[in-house]
């Protein structure tokens, strides 16, 4: 690509971007449908400004190791402990279900590859749990008893995501299946979250040691990224996808996270969490998240002609039909396995719903894989696109009507 090309083509992606999350944010909608829509729109299923490139899809690549990055931030182990069984019986059936309900129906149901059915399922598993926040926090509801359920179940729900996201990514790579792929793969996360963190703990006390006594500004920000870019690398050089390089940094940034180190003889070392650091990196790492992010989303739409899918073919209805029931139920269903009201039952159901960014992460790596053809992951589109949009409108109305009773 030319240089003057690119600079046009990244200014209509971010301006299309924008404009269709803002446009869509004013009706409630999550802004990744606008983002994923703006993707359509200029790529080559309708005007066809924009195609998949080598470049866009590297500053893609970037946008979702940051998001992942964020997703890191914002997990709290500990409030994962302190909150009882609940949140992980919740967190485990909404993980659970939908993955064997989607296996079984595109296996059994339509004939579909063994990979590919994997694929499907580990998609209908993802909880995009940042609109449900949003959502409950306009609801007046954040500080409610089930929020806090629905929270901790969310921690353990991106930790379990982003493992079978890691499981199904080097099965993409092999283009099959095999229990010694799933025990290596498995072994290498362990060891990777388990150390990673601790490491990037310690560099990023080095980091704020040596920011608060800088002589110039930038470098918080400068050498967190280097710590992300770098751990993403070392993810990849030990099995795992580079994503997790950025889920790993982010938890040591995390203001909830911190570890006790015992050196012998009853001596102890504290590193204890830092939330003025994590508070000053957030602001300095939100804007360039909210830039770079978008891209991915709308390089998956970009990513997608639907132009040359039959969307006359009963095929693509019938599969998205089942799927999206499977999908609406396994989620729903998690919030019945614990002992609540009936009331809580159902808004924590509602809100393990929403598939959002989450899913769309999973659909794009099997269809950039080979693994998802154009008509499953349009199908798909039309799952994550229903389980997004309708979740928000149905707290909305169920907290609406539970009011007025």
């Amino acid at each position: 690509m030319e240089l003057h090309q690119f600079f046009l083509f990244l200014a209509i992606i971010l301006i299309a971007a924008r404009l269709l999350s803002e446009t869509v944010a004013r009706f409630g909608i999550p802004s990744v449908i606008g983002e994923l829509l703006a993707g359509l729109l200029i790529g080559p299923s309708l005007l066809g400004w924009v195609a998949p490139d080598t470049t866009m899809k590297l500053l893609a690549e970037i946008g979702i190791i940051l998001l992942l990055f964020e997703v890191g931030m914002d997990t709290d182990l500990s409030r994962l402990a302190r909150s009882g069984s609940k949140p992980v019986v919740v967190a485990l059936l909404g993980f659970i279900l939908p993955f064997v309900l989607g296996y079984g129906v595109s296996a059994l149901l339509f004939g579909l590859p063994e990979l590919t059915a994997l694929f499907i399922g580990g998609t209908l598993t993802a909880t995009s749990i940042g609109i449900t926040v949003r959502v409950l926090d306009d609801l007046g509801k954040r500080q409610s008893d089930e929020a806090q359920i629905v929270i901790g179940a969310a921690v353990l729900d991106d930790i379990l995501g982003v493992l079978a996201l890691a499981m199904l990514y080097q099965f993409a790579v092999e283009k099959q299946v095999s229990i010694q792929a799933i025990g290596e793969v498995g072994l290498y996360i362990l060891l990777f979250m388990l150390l990673a963190p601790l490491v990037a703990k310690l560099a990023s006390m080095v980091i704020d040691h040596f920011d608060q006594r800088a002589a110039t500004p930038g470098l918080l920000l400068t050498m967190a990224l280097s710590l992300i870019l770098l751990f993403s690398w070392l993810a990849h050089a030990v099995g795992a996808p580079e994503i997790m390089g950025g889920f790993a940094a982010g938890l040591a940034f995390s203001q909830h996270f911190g570890f006790r180190l015992w050196m012998g003889k009853g001596q102890m070392i504290e590193f204890k969490p830092s939330p003025k650091l994590a508070h000053r990196l957030e602001e300095q790492m939100r804007p360039l998240i909210h830039t770079f992010s978008p891209l991915f989303f709308v390089m998956v739409g970009v990513s997608l002609n639907l132009s040359t899918v039959d969307w006359g073919e009963a095929f693509i209805w019938q599969l998205a039909g089942l799927l999206l029931m499977v999908a609406l139920l396994g989620k729903f269903a998690s919030g019945f396995f614990i002992r609540e009201s009936r009331q809580h039952q159902i808004a924590i159901g509602l809100s393990m719903i929403p598939r959002g960014e989450v899913g769309l992460i999973f659909a794009q790596l099997g269809f950039s894989q080979a693994i998802l053809s154009g008509e499953l992951y349009a199908a798909l589109l039309i799952v994550i696109a229903l389980t997004t949009v309708s979740p928000p409108f149905m707290l909305k109305w169920f907290y609406g009507r539970s009011r007025n009773a």
